[in-house]
């Protein structure tokens, strides 16, 4: 097979198109504020951004412009309180006026499950008693054909492109993840297109002796962008931490337009990629985020 990589620049501009739904996944670690910062670069607009958990790129992603709507379960900055910028477009129309719906965790996986299964719906034991059905007419309540009980249901997500960030692929774009796990895999098999960008490019044959690791099979990727650090501020297992200080200085950053607006311009349209955003953190500063060196124990797949 010919191999599937490329620039974040060119993934981008070729697979993420004004209007489309947009989800970038990751839970707690290996989330792609670089593709964030591409799509932002590029002027992107219109886009339906989806997510469980949209923190802090969503933030900057909506107060750049680019989003007409956020599908999501839960919004904030983990730990710290707020997305300003979020609640600015929700509740002022800064820069423009924002659309949401939302659903519970549970919901959002259900519906990336749907729309991985090809099914219309997916039923739940949850809502029953929440005020979410009231305020998102789209959940909707069944009776079950056999035991006549009383089930919410949500619709199919199916995103036009899914971001998924990786510890490691091939050139086709076998992608492989270890350490926390969020709905990575549903979301990219709900999508119709799906971009992979991962810290290291392996040969097939790393990732052929380890198979248990790989969740998204290069059969239904797009396209391959290897970006070392492309979840910073996030972290990515076995390459480099959590910032945590700048989860705490973004509620400073970000409290005011003004400050937003200062930081869209000096760190992400004043810079003209990921390389150039690892070299004005400096060198000190991505030493003090690395990860230690501790292998898991090996396995033996012979038989």
């Amino acid at each position: 097979m010919s191999s599937k990589v490329m620039t974040m620049a060119q993934a981008v501009g070729e697979f993420v198109r004004d209007g489309d739904t947009v989800v970038i996944e990751g839970f707690t670690h290996l989330i792609c504020f670089a593709a964030g910062h591409e799509i932002i670069r590029q002027k992107k607009r219109d886009l339906v951004a989806c997510r469980l958990t949209p923190d802090l790129i969503y933030d900057q992603m909506v107060a750049a412009g680019c989003v007409r709507k956020l599908v999501f379960s839960w919004a904030g900055n983990p730990g710290v309180g707020s997305l300003f910028g979020l609640r600015r477009a929700v509740e002022e129309g800064i820069p423009r006026k924002v659309e949401i719906e939302e659903y519970s965790h549970f919901g959002m996986v259900a519906r990336f499950m749907a729309g991985a299964s090809h099914l219309p719906f997916m039923h739940l034991k949850t809502f029953e008693g929440s005020d979410l059905p009231r305020k998102n007419k789209n959940i909707k309540f069944i009776r079950c054909p056999y035991t006549g009980k009383r089930y919410a249901t949500v619709p199919a997500l199916n995103p036009d492109v899914a971001i998924i960030h990786v510890q490691r692929a091939d050139e086709e774009g076998n992608a492989q993840i270890w350490g926390l796990m969020g709905v990575q895999r549903e979301a990219a098999f709900a999508s119709k297109k799906v971009v992979i960008v991962a810290e290291e490019l392996v040969p097939r044959e790393v990732v052929r002796a380890d198979p248990n690791r790989t969740l998204i099979p290069g059969l239904i990727v797009e396209a391959v962008v290897i970006e070392p650090f492309a979840a910073h501020p996030s972290y990515a297992l076995g390459y480099y931490d959590r910032d945590n200080d700048f989860y705490v200085e973004w509620a400073k950053v970000s409290k005011e337009k003004a400050g937003m607006e200062k930081y869209l311009a000096e760190w992400v349209d004043g810079l003209s990629g990921r390389a150039e955003y690892r070299e004005k953190l400096g060198a000190e500063y991505l030493k003090k985020l690395e990860a230690d060196n501790r292998p898991s124990g090996s396995v033996n797949y012979g038989f």
